[in-house]
């Protein structure tokens, strides 16, 4: 199914398009769907070549892949583009990670209806979240290498569906007008996670990352130092969740590889650190600049 919507964007009027694609997952056979933003222009100039950018939610976004799928717009870049109508120039690709088990003993899982399912508005946008209200005091973390989960983050992530995220890739470059030059990949805390994982594994595919409050581990470092990988990371000060001094070691380790790393701490925010760094325009502008 293809939405076409005449919608006001964040700067001008415009057309864009959400697309529901069909696949089947490699993980356990089941007929899925993920969703793919096509942004302001897109259908106007066949032989303009788009960036593109893959986006992995967090563990609340998890679902499955059909009637649960627009969860995945609840958080990042796909919030913005299309339910704040901000004019991002990408094409998004969002998947929805699978359950595997995971909504029999989280509540904030079991217990969320689809009732929390975000709306596009026709007319406006509705308002943001305001960020948690954290009594933590801020103060700096030392680093800590005693990893709370094993090499590539929580069990049962987003390394459970690799081959179905590199299907996505490929339909998507073989079916659409995308720049492969300027391939992207981002996601917030378990999709952090994933993304260091996915980054590391399949490092010549992606020309910039940004794990945002998901930190990486130090072994899945040397791939993305030998191939000069780009790299954003961010984290909340106030996360008592994913906490900062996780971070150290993995970025250390890069920098002793010859790697430059960009980190950013917002030393005021918590675990919802991605309302920040989605909301506003850096992140975007600085993918643009990166390119294989």
């Amino acid at each position: 199914m293809i939405l076409l919507i005449n919608a006001p964007l964040l700067h001008a009027q415009s057309t864009a398009s959400l697309e529901r694609i069909s696949y089947t997952s490699e993980a356990d056979e089941s007929k899925r769907e993920f969703l793919l933003y096509l942004p302001k222009g897109y259908q106007e100039d066949p032989k303009k070549k788009w960036p593109v950018m893959m986006f992995l939610h967090g563990n609340g976004e998890r679902g499955n892949g059909t009637t649960e799928l627009d969860f995945v717009m609840v958080h990042g870049p796909l919030y913005e583009a299309w339910i704040q109508k901000r004019d991002l120039p990408f094409i998004i690709i969002a998947p929805q990670l699978h359950m595997f088990g995971r909504d029999k003993y989280a509540k904030y899982l079991a217990e969320r209806t689809l009732n929390q399912l975000p709306k596009r508005l026709e007319t406006g946008v509705p308002p943001r979240e305001p960020k948690w209200v954290i009594d933590t005091l801020m103060q700096g973390s030392p680093a800590d290498e005693v990893y709370p989960y094993k090499s590539y983050g929580p069990p049962m992530g987003w390394e459970q569906v690799e081959s179905d995220l590199l299907n996505m890739l490929d339909q998507v470059n073989t079916n659409y007008q995308t720049d492969q030059s300027r391939i992207y990949l981002t996601g917030l805390s378990y999709g952090g996670f994933g993304t260091w994982y996915m980054g590391s594994k399949h490092a010549e595919l992606f020309a910039a990352i940004s794990p945002v409050v998901g930190w990486g581990h130090k072994d899945l470092m040397k791939p993305l130092a030998e191939n000069k990988v780009p790299i954003w990371c961010f984290a909340g000060g106030r996360d008592l969740v994913i906490k900062e001094q996780y971070f150290y070691p993995g970025l250390n380790e890069l920098e002793k590889l010859g790697h430059e790393v960009r980190f950013t701490v917002e030393a005021d925010m918590g675990h919802d650190t991605w309302k920040r760094v989605y909301a506003g325009e850096d992140l975007y502008t600085w993918f643009l600049a990166q390119r294989k």
